[in-house]
């Protein structure tokens, strides 16, 4: 079902107070704060995007903050920090329902201790698991919530309601449809042509386009082309918009009729996956297995079960500049969802000229694809034309969600399923992820404890502790203060991959037991972690990264799960601890 802006005259509040300036300035502020939960892209790869503001009772901005990455602090929690003593009694606003995978409920905590009196939400969460349990908890505490189109309406409703969407698009896509938000980029000429009869291509579009399509490339998990675009282009796929994050490249072959000199197979920088058909030039596999890159084969190559498996991933938003076979077919799969067309005010002809987008069957015009709100905007000489191939879903739950199924029977198991999988940090068990946002201490070498922002920040950096070079303590402590696991496991492979001479010898040897030391300790020191995971007592753990084949489950059950043992291991020793507690306890009386 598609969302549909409707728009309504009157405009209808259930605050009693009600007047039109403070009206105008929940939806300014509300837009505001889509606004900066925007501010981490390019420099953290896609995650939900939470903004909040804080704004005193006369109406003044008292604090700010955003999310940067997963596995770092709230954006409640930032701007009720900014905001200090100015938070009692003001007015929370933030673009999505905040979204508690941790157990700590540190969103909703930090609001409430804070003296926050009311919030104004943007939209309820996407995600099942979370939709509608921050409202419902900020309610139990006193607070006054309004959630934009159910206790407000009006056209001006609707417009700031439409910008926090826009911000979570990713999300919402993946919420709804189960594939990671796909974006078909291309530039042509005025005439229609991609590349001139030749094939060369560079460039149609000017430097202004071509630093645009950097910032989409930056605000991307991935970058997908296909064969041709390789071998014609060889393309380096690089964001090189100066932020931190770089989006994985990803080529789709069927044949792997691929060169063995390409800028894709130089992993300096970021990382490269190669799509094939099962048993394609086995060799060529191979080979590229020996530069480092990925190869994941299916029994059938086609865009919609591609993308499903990168939605398991984790992946949020994916950028398509394949050439037109490859789009038609993306297209004709239905996992594009958005369009970008850059388009240059200049004619190549050329009856053989390659177009944007190949073969869709379609012989009559009324069966084209129309874009749905459609944007103009010029961009130097070019013109940028963006809309949607598919319109923004509809999130109303039109079932009863499973908290509101086990209230209505409680003989309805909400977790039937004897297995427990977890993977990205906003997972239903996202704070077993070794990327949650809890700092650990750890003994260093001398005996001394030391603080680490997580469990990924402390095990990257364990790869070059005890090495005897500059260089390795250096990237130590560059680790050790990364913004966001994220970056510390950046840092950490970069360095593993550029210079391996300075990690240490004995990693593959120790390297289970460093994860140990750290989930051991951030699951003794939190008792509410502790708590969540004796609450899976008799579940098996499954980390569900289809492509780590080490400390995740594998794509068909093939990885060795070294992170899921981890902590069916831990829960073990935790429940022998406490039913020793227990019986000495007993024997106490």
């Amino acid at each position: 079902m598609a969302f549909l802006f409707a728009y309504s005259s009157p405009i209808m509040c259930k605050a009693t107070n009600f007047n039109t300036h403070s009206h105008l300035q929940d939806l300014s502020y509300i837009r505001r704060a889509a606004q900066i939960s925007d501010k981490s892209a390019g420099f953290s790869s896609p995650h939900p995007n939470f903004g909040c503001l804080i704004a005193t009772r006369s109406g003044d901005v008292a604090g700010e903050g955003y999310l940067y990455a997963q596995g770092t602090k709230p954006a409640e929690v930032l701007a009720v920090e900014a905001a200090g003593e100015r938070s009692r009694g003001a007015t929370a606003y933030v673009n999505m329902e905040p979204g508690d995978c941790h157990g700590d409920h540190s969103a909703v905590s930090a609001l409430v201790q804070a003296g926050i009196t009311r919030a104004v939400i943007g939209m309820r969460h996407p995600l099942q698991h979370l939709r509608g349990n921050a409202i419902r908890a900020l309610r139990s505490q006193g607070l006054q919530v309004d959630v934009l189109g159910e206790d407000m309406q009006s056209k001006l409703v609707e417009e700031a309601q439409k910008a926090c969407l826009l911000v979570n698009l990713p999300l919402i896509y993946r919420a709804a449809s189960r594939v990671p938000f796909s974006v078909l980029k291309y530039a042509m000429t005025l005439d229609g042509k991609i590349a001139a009869s030749s094939g060369h291509a560079a460039w149609i579009s000017s430097k202004l386009s071509r630093n645009r399509v950097f910032e989409l490339r930056g605000r991307s998990d991935a970058v997908i082309v296909g064969g041709n675009t390789v071998r014609r282009d060889n393309p380096r796929l690089t964001a090189r918009h100066g932020g931190g994050h770089m989006p994985t490249r990803i080529v789709l072959s069927q044949t792997l009729d691929l060169p063995e000199e390409a800028n894709l197979w130089d992993l300096s920088d970021v990382s490269t996956v190669v799509v094939t058909q099962r048993g394609a030039r086995r060799s060529f596999q191979s080979f590229l297995a020996s530069k480092g890159v990925e190869v994941v084969e299916f029994d059938i190559l086609n865009p919609r079960d591609v993308m499903e498996y990168f939605h398991d991933r984790g992946y949020l938003s994916i950028l398509w500049e394949c050439g037109g076979t490859l789009a038609a077919s993306a297209i004709s799969s239905g996992v594009i969802h958005k369009v970008f067309a850059f388009v240059a005010p200049k004619i190549i002809g050329g009856k053989n000229a390659p177009s944007p987008v190949g073969e869709l069957g379609m012989v009559e015009m009324s069966q084209a694809l129309d874009l749905i709100d459609v944007c103009f905007e010029q961009i130097g000489p070019d013109m940028l034309i963006s809309g949607f191939l598919q319109p923004i879903p509809d999130l109303t739950p039109t079932i009863p969600s499973e908290d509101e199924t086990f209230a209505i029977d409680p003989t309805v198991t909400r977790f039937e399923s004897s297995i427990i999988f977890f993977y990205k940090t906003w997972d239903p068990y996202g704070a077993f992820s070794n990327f949650s946002p809890h700092p650990i201490q750890m003994p260093d070498e001398d005996g001394n404890y030391a603080s680490w922002s997580s469990v990924e920040h402390y095990y990257q950096a364990n790869k070059f502790i005890g090495v005897g070079n500059p260089l390795a303590q250096d990237w130590i402590e560059k680790i050790k203060s990364a913004k966001s696991p994220e970056e510390a496991a950046r840092m950490g492979r970069l360095m593993q991959r550029q210079h391996p001479h300075l990690v240490r010898s004995d990693w593959e040897s120790v390297k289970i037991d460093v994860m140990y030391r750290a989930l051991k300790c951030k699951f003794s020191i939190y008792p509410h972690l502790n708590s969540m995971l004796l609450s899976t007592a008799g579940s098996v753990l499954v980390e569900a990264s289809p492509h780590d084949l080490f400390w995740g489950g594998g794509r068909e059950g093939e990885g060795l799960n070294y992170l899921g043992r981890l902590l069916m291991q831990l829960r073990a020793e935790f429940l022998g601890e406490s039913s020793a507690a227990s019986e000495n306890s007993c024997i106490a009386l």
